[in-house]
This record gives C-alpha cells, structure tokens and sequence, in this order.
C-alpha cells in the first residue's frame, strides 16, 4: 500500500520518518542545529528554515502530520505535478516560518520596549553582557518577567511539518472545496470549504492571544496562506488544452 503513494509524498514522509528516529536516538542533542529558531537567535542557523520542517517534538506529533499528509498530499501531487506539489510545500514551510517569526519580531520588540522603559540594557544583554537589575522591587520583577518572556521565543525552537502539510491542505481545499471530510470529534462529514475558513480563524486567534498551548498556530496560518495562493494561480491553468 505505502508502495501506491506517490513519490513525492511517499518520500517526505520517509524523511520525515527517519529524522525522527535519528533524533529520537541521539536523545534530541542534534535539535539544537535542526530546529527553527528565531532568526535574531544566537541559536539560529540558516539551514533551519528547511530542516525544521523536518522535525517534530513527540511520536503523537509526527503521527498526526504524516496522517494528513497521507489523507491530502497525493491527490494534490498527482493534480499538480512532481515540480509544482513539491514547490507548493516547501514555499508553504518557509511561509510558516516567516509569520510565526514576524509575530515573534513584533513581539520581541514590545518586549524590548518594555524594558527599555524599566531601565534594563537590553542592548547589552542580547549583545552577551553581564547585566543588572536596577530600580524598586516591583520594577525588578517586572524586568524578569519580561525577560523571561523574551528568552522564551529566543531560546524555543519551531519544529514540525504543519505549515507545510497545512498548505497541503488549503490548496486542496481551494481545488476541491465540495469535497467532504470527516475531523475527530465532529460525527458528521464537513465540505473543507467551510472547514478551512474555521480552523484558520481559530489559528489566528490563538496565535495573536497567547493562548496557543505550545503550538505555533500562526505557523499553521502562513503555510495555509501560502498554499492557498499557489492554488488560486495554478488552478487557471490546470485544465486548459492545447
């Protein structure tokens, strides 16, 4: 059966697969090198915006996104093409990382603000610096809140697949939006053009308000952007003949 995927989604799902046990062997000390970080991260290398989209945190998280790859990724390959499915998904993984880290900037920056208004050097702390806490007690903790606040994007990495697969699934959703499909917890058979258009607004609400429990939401949202866009152009060209 695995043999009838074809090639392009069989082999990402085998990649994905084996960095995932690779990883999973060496206790997680190459995520550090392979994971996304937040590109003004001393953490951050430049092959990261492709190697994350390799990664995934626990067996639930690679099972979930490899699932969906295999429910969506083949009728897509096959409408679209070796070349244009494969473009599709890895413009779709850059665009999650983009907007997860864009939000991240204008996050950083309000933090920085913030500090900035307490009277901490942020500029020597990023720069490496040894720093101190200055002004009464509430002001103190304030700074360590936020700094907190800080070291979490800049030190949490971005890891996954789903921006891309969710590209994946919007371009399917923009070339066969009467198709129906069944979601956990939902009994009853839903057309994805409606579907689409709820999980998006539930993912930007839970990006932009915090409240995301560690999942990178607005990822999702920029890989579906992606891939929407890809769909919208290439489905004027797909049954036109010569």
């Amino acid at each position: 059966m695995f043999n009838n995927i074809p090639p392009i989604t069989r082999n990402i799902i085998i990649i994905n697969v084996i960095v995932f046990i690779v990883t999973s062997l060496m206790e997680n000390q190459i995520i550090g090198y392979l994971a996304g970080f937040y590109p003004f991260s001393p953490y951050f290398h430049s092959w990261q915006i492709i190697t994350h989209m390799f990664m995934h945190g626990s067996i639930m998280h690679i099972l979930f996104n490899m699932l969906t790859l295999y429910s969506f990724g083949p009728i897509l390959e096959q409408t679209l093409g070796d070349r244009k499915y494969l473009i599709m998904y890895f413009l779709s993984g850059l665009g999650a990382f983009f907007l997860f880290n864009l939000w991240n900037f204008v996050e950083v920056q309000q933090i920085s603000n913030g500090l900035q208004e307490l009277g901490f050097n942020i500029g020597a702390y990023l720069s490496g610096a040894s720093v101190e806490f200055s002004g009464n007690a509430a002001s103190i903790l304030k700074q360590k809140e936020l700094l907190e606040s800080l070291k979490d994007i800049v030190a949490t990495p971005m890891v996954g697949a789903s921006g891309a697969i969710f590209g994946v699934v919007a371009a399917f959703a923009t070339l066969y939006p009467d198709s129906k499909i069944m979601m956990m917890f939902i009994p009853i058979p839903i057309k994805v053009k409606y579907l689409m258009p709820i999980v998006i607004i539930v993912s930007v609400y839970l990006g932009i308000s915090g409240n995301g429990g560690g999942i990178a939401h607005l990822a999702h949202v920029g890989g579906a952007l992606v891939g929407w866009i890809l769909a919208r152009i290439w489905k004027k060209h797909l049954y036109r003949f010569n």
